[in-house]
């Protein structure tokens, strides 16, 4: 990969289809890791169940501080949302908006997310859990999933 033509994307943001009143953001969290297992990282995800794009992602430790990072990245419009996640902790620690849900994975309200980890597994193989490919470092980590997110949201504005 190009590492500046990666740095020089532009914010997810910007690839956003406006928020409704009526959406709902699906939050997950899904490990990988950088140069060995034993640096382990965890991956936030916010996908809106109506456009099915990402809407915002952090890339952390599974801790209540980067809980938070995380909820300040999405955007302020997403964040007033009804919100779904499972029975992390931190999610109920950091979100207190009166509209997040924490369920299980059997109700289905967080299926989307979930298969959309299947997907980023499927198509980035540093993120396979069994893989001899890996990143070397946290700055190549991230940017290989910031343009992954980035021409996925790009191919869902129709």
């Amino acid at each position: 990969m190009d590492k500046k033509k990666a740095q020089s994307l532009p914010d997810i943001v910007t690839t956003l289809l406006p928020a409704k009143k009526k959406d709902v953001l699906e939050l997950d969290e899904l490990w990988s890791f950088v140069y060995c297992k034993d640096f382990k990282r965890w991956v936030w995800i916010a996908l809106c169940r109506r456009t099915r794009q990402i809407v915002s992602f952090f890339i952390g430790d599974r801790s209540e501080q980067s809980c938070r990072r995380f909820w300040e990245l999405i955007p302020p419009e997403y964040r007033k949302c009804r919100t779904f996640s499972d029975f992390w902790e931190a999610y109920a620690a950091v979100i207190d908006t009166g509209k997040h849900k924490m369920v299980g994975k059997e109700s289905g309200e967080t299926s989307h997310v979930e298969r959309w980890n299947n997907t980023l597994r499927q198509r980035i193989c540093r993120f396979v859990r069994k893989t001899l490919s890996f990143s070397k470092s946290d700055e190549m980590h991230e940017l290989y999933l910031h343009l992954f997110v980035y021409n996925y949201n790009i191919s869902l504005i129709k």
